[in-house]
């Protein structure tokens, strides 16, 4: 009998997720039934957006439930098949839980080719994170040649692509990361035309000097005080993507304040848009063509910070909210093969 290992949440977090959070256990894998499939993981997902779900409170997505593994985006390799659609041996792509083996009906998968790309890129700069990128940029922010371009977070899984698409597109593009080695990544390996660390910098001012023209795209991946500085120098008519407010999500409800923007807003006619990735449901095949294209012609750059050990997937997702990524984080559990 095949044992399985789980990572269940058994607590709800109030601030910084920690020991008491997450909860191991052991127990038999599950038989499949007619139409499911057994799934060996390899590369376990860990985003910012699971530390929201982890609250009980409506949200775009239902909260985990207590004493259930925690789900998320799962590459992983079928080694028992009672469906048509996938043999023992095809590499597939779905959301998952945390755990070595899932039983899932197979048609909540979608089978990859680990040829044409590394499994672990299905999780990042093709997967979930670049067309989060892609999404956000191109049908909210829509940039133009000659314009500016601001990321935060930009030495993250999305961050990262968000400023080579505006690239790509002949845009200026500015990132703000949090040291010194993730600002030289961002201006010597992936051609941002300056990048700002927003621990040492007086922000204001690095900003203003960065962005002279000022800024009429602001992808924001993080809120808080790096968003409000940012909001000083809108053009009109900026577009502000909302993918994400990473500062605050550990934070005590209520505790963060900040500037009210409404006026700026108004005054420049800025459009500012939150959006989830399920909102493109229909076209994530468009996306996923432009970033395999974009990848193959060298256009595109990515990196991954990947821990290892099934022990350490916790570990990990605190690790995240503390910066210490570049590139998308993932925790390999299995071999590939």
């Amino acid at each position: 009998m095949m044992m399985n290992q789980m990572i269940l949440l058994k607590n709800r977090p109030h601030g910084w997720p920690d020991k008491d959070t997450f909860e191991v256990k052991d127990a038999p894998v599950g038989k499949p039934e007619e139409g499911q499939v057994v799934v060996r993981s390899i590369y376990l997902s860990v985003d910012p957006y699971m530390r929201g779900r982890m609250n009980d409170t409506k949200s775009y997505v239902p909260p985990y439930k207590l004493g259930e593994a925690i789900s998320g985006g799962v590459v992983g390799e079928v080694v028992e098949s009672r469906s048509e659609l996938f043999r023992v041996g095809d590499k597939v792509l779905g959301m998952l839980g945390w755990q070595l083996y899932n039983v899932v009906d197979a048609k909540t998968l979608r089978k990859i080719d680990g040829e044409s790309a590394p499994l672990s890129a299905y999780l990042s700069v093709i997967g979930l994170t670049g067309l989060t990128a892609y999404f956000g940029l191109m049908d909210i922010g829509r940039p133009k040649a000659g314009e500016t371009v601001v990321v935060s977070g930009a030495a993250g899984a999305v961050g990262m692509i968000v400023g080579q698409i505006a690239k790509i597109h002949g845009a200026r593009v500015v990132g703000i990361a949090g040291s010194d080695d993730k600002t030289q990544f961002l201006t010597k390996e992936l051609g941002f035309d300056a990048a700002v660390n927003y621990k040492t910098a007086d922000l204001k001012l690095a900003l203003e000097q960065a962005c002279p023209q000022g800024v009429d795209v602001y992808f924001d991946n993080v809120g808080g005080d790096i968003s409000d500085a940012v909001m000083s120098l809108l053009n009109d008519h900026a577009r502000i993507p909302l993918c994400g407010a990473i500062s605050s999500y550990n934070m005590e409800e209520g505790s963060d304040v900040g500037p009210r923007i409404l006026t700026k807003l108004i005054k420049t006619r800025s459009m500012i848009k939150g959006f989830v990735l399920g909102d493109y449901a229909d076209r994530l095949q468009e996306g996923m063509e432009h970033l395999k294209q974009w990848l193959s012609e060298g256009k595109l750059k990515y990196e991954e910070t990947v821990m290892e050990g099934f022990d350490r997937v916790p570990e990990a997702f605190v690790e995240l909210f503390k910066g210490k990524n570049i590139g998308k984080m993932l925790v390999k559990v299995s071999p590939t093969e």
